[in-house]
Order: C-alpha cells, then sequence, then structure tokens
C-alpha cells in the first residue's frame, strides 16, 4: 500500500509540475513581428483572430497560398470572405479544407495539402495555447517540410496571469490533458472513433 501510495503522489507531483512547465511555457509564446517568408501558411479554425492573422501574413507575402483548415462544411467561400472582410484577389489564394474534425484531422488534411504543392517550409497560424499540441501532430505528418510557428495571443498571461484568471486557468489545463494524451498516441498510436478510442493496427508490408 505504501509503495502504491508512493507511486499515486509521484504520478500526481509530475503531473503537477507538467502542467505549470506547459503553462508558463505557453504564456510566454509571443506573435513575431516579422516572420520569415516561408512557401505557404496554414490557419486551424478556431477563431476570428487566427483568420485575421493568416490573412495579414498572405496579404503581406509570407506565403504564396493559405490553407484554412477546419472549415464547416456549410460554410461557403462568400461567407468566408465576407466574414474576414478580405478583396477577391488576395482570397483566390486561399484554399478550404472542410475534412477536418479536431487536430488530428488537421494534421491530415494539412499533410495532403502541402504534399500536393510541394511546399518545403509552411507558417502554422492557431493560438498559442493550442501550439504545442499543433506543432506535435503536424510535425508527425509533414516530415519533409519544416514548421514555423505563428502563434496568436488573445490575453497575455505571462508573469503567472495564468493562475488568477479562471477561464485561462480552465483552457490551460484541458489543452494539456490534449497534449499528453497527443504525446502518448506516439506510444500507442490510438485514434478516435464514434465509440472512443481504438488501437491503431500497422499494416503489413
Amino acid at each position: 500500500m505504501r509503495r502504491i501510495l508512493f507511486i499515486l503522489v509521484a504520478a500526481a507531483f509530475i503531473f503537477t509540475g507538467g502542467f505549470a512547465l506547459f503553462a508558463t511555457h505557453v504564456s510566454r509564446l509571443t506573435t513575431p513581428a516579422n516572420p520569415a517568408k516561408a512557401d505557404a501558411i496554414i490557419v486551424l479554425t478556431g477563431g476570428q483572430s487566427r483568420l485575421d492573422a493568416a490573412l495579414d501574413l498572405l496579404k503581406a507575402g509570407k506565403g504564396e497560398r493559405l490553407l484554412i483548415s477546419g472549415v464547416h462544411p456549410s460554410a461557403t467561400r462568400r461567407q468566408l470572405q465576407l466574414a474576414t472582410r478580405s478583396d477577391k484577389s488576395l482570397f483566390n489564394r486561399v484554399d478550404i479544407d472542410r475534412a477536418a474534425l479536431d487536430t488530428i484531422g488537421n494534421a491530415e488534411e494539412s499533410a495532403k495539402w502541402v504534399e500536393s504543392h510541394d511546399y518545403a517550409r509552411v507558417i502554422l497560424v492557431t493560438n498559442n495555447y493550442h501550439m504545442p499540441r499543433s506543432m506535435l501532430e503536424m510535425g508527425r505528418l509533414l516530415r519533409k517540410a519544416s514548421l514555423d510557428p505563428y502563434p496568436v495571443v488573445n490575453s497575455k498571461l505571462g508573469e503567472g496571469r495564468w493562475l488568477t484568471k479562471p477561464e485561462a486557468f480552465r483552457v490551460l489545463f484541458t489543452e494539456y490533458n490534449k497534449y499528453l494524451l497527443a504525446l502518448a498516441r506516439g506510444i500507442v498510436p490510438v485514434k478516435p472513433t464514434s465509440d472512443g478510442m481504438v488501437v491503431v493496427q500497422a499494416a503489413a508490408e
């Protein structure tokens, strides 16, 4: 019983310490003032600020094309153009992915897009709290292309401010758990299904 109790206490200590490191790292991420030019830009849906940031990068010539990944199937190109107040010439350089339903799907669809265009360097746009998991999932599939993170910061959480903001704490804690699951998938490959999670069987060569 003592051994079990020790293991539980140690696991809780590691989990808590890991969360503190994760939250501190995320809260220190900043949006690059002048990122280096890449071949293309990918933005993961989840907020207007992400889309605005990605389109600003496209307009500034930081990439040849932009992929918006995870768009709702019912959203039309025209609706997206109006919502982002983009002119037609700029939006002609935008591709839309409606197949992705989560971050894993974002990575899968983005990898197909990057490979089809033979891009070597890509700027990834998403919120700061979502960046570690997005980079992890993308990095597993984009083996030939390099990723430049472009974190979007909606609120400053540095210097421990996330501890005093319940909503920020909740978002970071939830994302930390998702990040741990993403790490675990690298050891025991699993895939989400409508009935939960299933272990992915390796295909025989």
